[in-house]
């Protein structure tokens, strides 16, 4: 029977950091208060120049991926690739990055589910390789959310947690069936879409974008963030435990838990209600912040490099973000 395996991770982060320090040269913030409330020390943001898109980051993580698989690019046979910032409105960032690794022909999707994109689009990947309609298929979250944050005192809630980058997974056909993806578990509830979205630019009215939006702040992300926290605590552990039931298995069977590094406050929460010990969940959100629909992949690339997964492993990943959406999904290593 095929299932799906991972061949290769990979991640990247732009060169400039962005420390807790450096915030306070546009907003009333302290080193201490962000990292307090979220658990951050600092966050990598693209040049002003824009000279670094999402489809270049995108493409750096997918060629350490494929290094890692000792896979060609050729090798490829579909994109999908996650994120709530495209580079364009239109086409979707996808077909940028196969044009930037020389690809043509391929199918090219986006997902835009916001911080559970990689995993949308794992369960997408898995069953395409279960069906046998392709054999590789190339995972990636990509994000430059530094351009689209309010850095003001009114904004800082939003603008001290989000970092840019991007993580990618190369994806195969396996015949082992006591390794690679045992499930996935997805779901999302429209009623919470306003408690964590950005109003503007906006297709339902004529022009997308008006002097009024730019005015009233409506192109910057705005959160209810009680309502997010009191949410994620409870979507993600439940989402978790939905995923080990499904396969007959215990939170005591996790041997590393990577969750959607949305806020460290978040993730403790996740780790307590789970009754797992420090070490069986990976964190990095203190380094890069929130990556949205890059963060679990960056984190799997970065804990595959410290050895923190070995073979036979068993891996859940969780996120929960705008939508609301949330998701899991288990993996053995």
């Amino acid at each position: 029977m095929t299932n799906t395996i991972f061949l290769g991770t990979g991640f990247y982060v732009p060169e400039r950091v962005i420390t807790n320090q450096a915030l306070t040269q546009w907003m009333e913030t302290s080193d201490q208060w962000i990292r307090e409330r979220t658990g951050i020390h600092e966050r990598r943001w693209v040049p002003e120049d824009g000279s670094l898109t999402g489809a270049k980051m995108a493409r750096f993580a997918a060629e350490e991926a494929l290094a890692e698989a000792e896979r060609e690019a050729a090798d490829i046979d579909a994109i999908i690739l996650a994120t709530l910032s495209p580079d364009f409105s239109f086409p979707g960032t996808s077909v940028f990055l196969q044009e930037e690794m020389g690809v043509p022909g391929i199918p090219a999707l986006d997902i835009r589910t916001q911080c559970t994109g990689f995993l949308y689009g794992l369960s997408i990947a898995d069953a395409w390789i279960r069906t046998g309609q392709y054999q590789v298929v190339l995972l990636v979250g990509v994000e430059i959310q530094s351009t689209g944050l309010d850095l003001s005192t009114e904004g800082r809630d939003m603008a001290v947690l989000f970092g840019d980058g991007a993580g990618a997974a190369l994806l195969g056909a396996g015949t082992d069936g006591s390794r690679g993806v045992l499930s996935t578990h997805l779901h999302a509830d429209g009623r919470h879409a306003k408690d964590l979205w950005c109003e503007a630019s906006s297709s339902i009215k004529r022009p997308r974008l008006s002097q009024e939006d730019l005015d009233k702040g409506r192109i910057w992300p705005r959160m209810d963030g009680r309502e997010v926290f009191k949410n994620a605590v409870t979507r993600m552990p439940e989402v978790a435990l939905e995923a080990l039931e499904s396969n007959g298995l215990g939170a005591e069977d996790i041997d590393l838990l990577i969750a959607h590094q949305a806020n460290g406050r978040i993730s403790e929460g996740v780790r307590r209600k789970l009754g797992l010990a420090p070490e069986s969940m990976y964190n990095n959100i203190h380094r890069y912040g929130n990556t949205t629909g890059a963060s679990i992949p960056i984190a799997l690339a970065e804990a595959v490099r410290e050895g923190k997964l070995s073979a036979g492993d068993l891996l859940c990943l969780v996120a929960f973000g705008s939508g609301f959406t949330w998701g899991s999904a288990l993996v053995r290593w």
